[in-house]
């Protein structure tokens, strides 16, 4: 199923009301580059769906923005060196002055949550809002939202947990691939362990991402899901893979190919579909 930018304008043009449902609905088979920052911000509930309100909160947002500390910060040449790396291997043309908004987003949000820590996977899940958002305060507000949805879930749950539980899905849903790569001594706890935490953002290339996060943001509980995506990756992966050594794996894993994402979206699905019924059926 594909929708339309048409199909899209229909809805965001809509004179008094967003029909948010429809949005997610819409966003589960992706979204159009043309809209879909515009899309997001109401996935994300950065912006209301009663339009009579919007030129009042989006003036607000600016303002409070426009407040925060973007000054350099002890982090800053971190920071920056990390936004360096990224753009090198990111070849995505731009008009706009990319290093300063990544620059001013992530100041931003350290100045502003003094209690996070600068880690450098931000720049990558600052990346796909950079990319989408046309406004800068919406880009800012897009990752803090994301990055209080990780520390969220992860304060109730600890990432040693997750990767453990992950490992347990990974042995049963994919027997063969488990063992072969217990065969090639690979380390696949210290990948699992990162595209967990970081929801892949260091490991797919941009437009995979952007588009796995089209479905996130349509879902209510897309950090439950994740694991289901990260295992579905595998199995599509499961045969090029069983052809390499240790270290061929390990590169390819923590650098992915362009891959054919929602063929792997719907197979997460099926995953999470049998493992749920496989849970009932043992309770029985």
């Amino acid at each position: 199923m594909s929708i339309t930018v048409e199909e899209y304008k229909e809805v965001l043009n809509a004179e008094v009301w967003i029909e948010i449902n429809k949005l997610r609905d819409y966003a589960r088979h992706g979204i159009s580059r043309e809209v879909r920052g515009e899309v997001w911000i109401y996935l994300l509930g950065i912006q209301e769906a009663d339009r009579s309100k919007e030129v009042s909160t989006q003036k607000q947002k600016l303002l409070d923005y426009e407040q925060i500390d973007k000054d350099p910060n002890e982090v800053t040449k971190r920071v920056r060196g990390e936004i360096s790396r990224y753009l090198r291997k990111t070849n995505i043309e731009s008009s706009r002055d990319i290093p300063r908004l990544f620059e001013n987003v992530i100041s931003a949000y350290c100045n502003h949550n003094h209690r996070v820590e600068y880690y450098p996977a931000m720049v990558n899940l600052c990346a796909p809002f950079i990319y989408s958002l046309k406004r800068e305060c919406d880009a800012f507000l897009c990752f803090e939202k994301m990055i209080n949805t990780l520390d969220d879930h992860f304060s109730s749950r600890s990432i040693n947990e997750s990767v453990a539980s992950f490992m347990t899905l990974f042995r049963t849903c994919i027997p063969d691939l488990y063992s072969y790569f217990e065969e090639e001594e690979v380390d696949i706890k210290e990948w699992a362990a990162s595209a967990l935490q970081f929801v892949l953002s260091r490991e797919l290339s941009l437009e995979n991402l952007m588009r796995l996060w089209d479905t996130y943001f349509a879902m209510p509980d897309w950090m439950e899901f994740h694991p289901y995506f990260c295992l579905a990756l595998l199995r599509h992966m499961k045969e090029s893979l069983e052809e390499l050594e240790q270290s061929e794996i390990r590169t390819i894993l923590m650098r992915l190919p362009s891959l054919e994402m929602d063929q792997i979206v719907n197979e997460a699905f099926n995953i999470r579909h049998e493992i749920l019924e496989r849970q009932i059926s043992e309770e029985f």
